[in-house]
């Protein structure tokens, strides 16, 4: 059989080595393991490309809502720029004439605009334009950039 003496049969966890992984804490420093410095860093980085990237995408649909918004009121100030002809039986000399009576307007029936209605989202009045390019009468905004032609959110927007 076995050529070795008897010797007892340990087991496993009798081993000093098992002995010092199961011995209460106090007993033996275990090896603290924990994240280094730069695995910090780098998952800070990561977090904080995320967090910009979503803060662009949710804070930069200002500008979208705001082209919308010139877009119908645009619309609108055409509509009611028609009014105003369909009444007096000619176009406005400028947008202010729909909101406050001209001498030289009979028929006039409104105010048809309110004085804040002549601006587009970001500030600016409304270009009016008699005649238009192509039509009796333009409108136009232009745009965040507040500067004559551009794209995307800067590009000029116009009736339709």
């Amino acid at each position: 059989m076995d050529s070795r003496p008897d010797l007892p049969r340990l087991p496993i966890a009798a081993t000093p080595r098992a002995r010092a992984r199961l011995a209460p804490s106090g007993t033996r420093r275990a090896r603290q393991g924990g994240f280094s410095l730069i695995e910090i860093i780098l998952v800070v980085v990561l977090i904080g490309g995320i967090v910009a990237f979503a803060a662009t995408r949710i804070l930069g649909g200002g500008d979208r809502a705001r082209v919308n918004l010139a877009r119908a009121q645009v619309q609108t100030l055409a509509e009611k720029v028609e009014n105003y002809r369909m009444d007096t039986g000619r176009l406005p000399n400028a947008l202010g004439d729909l909101v406050t009576q001209p001498g030289d307007a009979p028929g006039w029936l409104g105010p048809y605009a309110k004085a804040a209605e002549l601006n587009d989202p970001w500030g600016t009045p409304f270009e009016y334009r008699v005649p238009g390019d192509g039509r009796p009468f333009d409108i136009v905004s232009l745009g965040a950039d507040r500067a004559p032609g551009g794209d995307s959110v800067n590009a000029d927007i116009r009736v339709e």
